[in-house]
């Protein structure tokens, strides 16, 4: 009886406990139910902001006017200062002011401001908001007077006869063309073909040429030449076009031709830099030009309608090919490197200038300064004055390898018919409205309709 009565009485504290337990589950699974509620209502809460220049390309003629907007969603007002801080390209600080602001419950608060008294550049501004509930820094970069950007170095007294001699040399080489079909690469009804030459230093390049299967009678084509970035491998570029041909090039230690000069890919930028004759990027633009030669060679490709585009490196290349052959009808490069050199120095960029300086601290005899030096012989902004073709340029003005300052100083030393796109939000990069451009702007150039 004894045992039959402790068993009842386990039995109902036994049952005491699963009530206890599961009524634990549950009020800790609707506490979670509500915490989960409430931390999605609180989701929803948040203080957001845009930056707003008052000229569309944060470009300006005098002072840069701002206006910084404030969201508040929460349902409290939110206090605390709103600063900005303005330096150069080379980090050092213009200006800094700093303003006290609160933001009501579900609203949204403007405020202007203007930054005065600067001189011709551009300028990294820093906006910082610090509120009870939020905290955040918005950079952006804008230009005051951009026109009138000028570079402080000249070209080198020699630098034309440079280039001269250097085409006489690639003259002097038999480019001994020649063209293979890949009918397993071809589709949409285009012929892909690998084109083959003999360059600078009789060194043999290749890349590839796309055609329309199907050529008007007494037609030429007219050509688009794509230039590749810094170690890019170019790929045939296959449409369903039926009115151009396509030349992908790839120059020496570049995708196909890796195997001419193979190296490490951060070695490439300084491979002989301390001899301006033997310079790899000498030999680079010459490929270019062999590559003009190519398509002036060939009776099926309309050597009057030639296009040219690419962007960092390929910008590069596109402004100097088009600087040193006039047979270029239309240049279109795109955040162009090694512009303004000496301006990229002093912690305006650190790639590729860092690197050449570690570079020079290993080779006996060579110092930084005769790099520079020699840097002035394929300087961007130095090409540019030989362009005579018209020229559309497209740059980021938050570009960390070719600051807006640097590209002006090569865009306003081009004095042939010119347009520049400016993207203010982005980086070493354009947007489709450059790109789409870029295609009208060509076809309407090449009465392509």
């Amino acid at each position: 009886m004894k045992l039959k009565q402790f068993m009842q009485k386990l039995n109902r504290l036994m049952m005491i406990a699963l009530i206890a337990l599961i009524t634990l589950l549950f009020t800790n699974s609707v506490f979670a139910q509500k915490k989960a509620a409430d931390d999605n209502d609180n989701s929803a809460n948040e203080v957001s902001t845009i930056l707003t220049p008052h000229n569309k390309d944060a470009l300006f003629s005098s002072d840069a006017v701002y206006t910084f907007s404030v969201k508040n969603t929460f349902d409290n007002a939110e206090s605390g200062r709103i600063s900005y801080v303005v330096t150069d390209q080379f980090n050092k600080q213009y200006l800094v002011d700093s303003i006290h602001v609160k933001i009501g419950k579900n609203s949204t608060a403007n405020y202007d401001f203007k930054i005065p008294n600067l001189k011709t550049g551009f300028y990294k501004v820093s906006f910082m908001i610090n509120v009870s509930d939020y905290d955040d820094t918005t950079r952006r970069v804008f230009g005051i007077r951009a026109d009138e950007i000028r570079s402080t170095h000249a070209k080198p007294a020699d630098f034309n006869e440079f280039w001269d001699n250097s085409k006489k040399e690639l003259a002097a080489v038999k480019p001994e063309f020649k063209m293979t079909e890949k009918p397993e690469l071809e589709k949409l009804n285009q012929k892909v073909y690998l084109i083959q030459m003999q360059s600078l230093g009789n060194l043999t390049i290749q890349g590839w040429m796309v055609l329309p299967a199907r050529q008007p009678n007494h037609k030429k084509f007219p050509v688009l030449v794509i230039l590749p970035g810094y170690q890019a491998t170019t790929q045939p570029l296959i449409g369903d076009n039926d009115d151009m041909a396509f030349i992908s090039v790839d120059v020496r230690g570049q995708g196909l031709n890796r195997a001419v000069m193979n190296m490490r890919r951060e070695d490439y930028i300084t491979n002989h830099i301390e001899d301006k004759n033997k310079y790899y990027l000498r030999g680079v633009i010459m490929d270019c030009v062999r590559y003009i030669d190519f398509i002036a060679s060939r009776p099926e490709l309309d050597q009057s309608r030639i296009s040219i585009t690419g962007g960092s490196m390929g910008g590069y290349m596109s402004i100097t090919t088009a600087a040193l052959d006039h047979r270029i009808s239309l240049c279109a490069p795109q955040n162009p490197f090694m512009s303004d050199v000496y301006n990229m120095d002093n912690g305006a960029v650190k790639w590729p200038i860092d690197h050449m300086k570690d570079y020079a601290g290993i080779r006996p005899g060579l110092t930084f300064d005769k790099i520079l030096e020699n840097l002035q012989y394929f300087d961007t902004k130095n090409f540019a004055t030989l362009i005579r073709c018209p020229v559309l340029m497209g740059i980021g003005l938050l570009d960390p390898f070719v600051p807006p300052n640097n590209s002006f100083a090569v865009y306003n030393n081009i004095t042939s018919k010119k347009k520049i796109i400016i993207f203010k939000d982005l980086g070493h990069e354009v947007g489709q409205k450059y790109d789409t451009y870029e295609e009208l702007w060509m076809r309407d150039a090449f009465a392509l309709f």
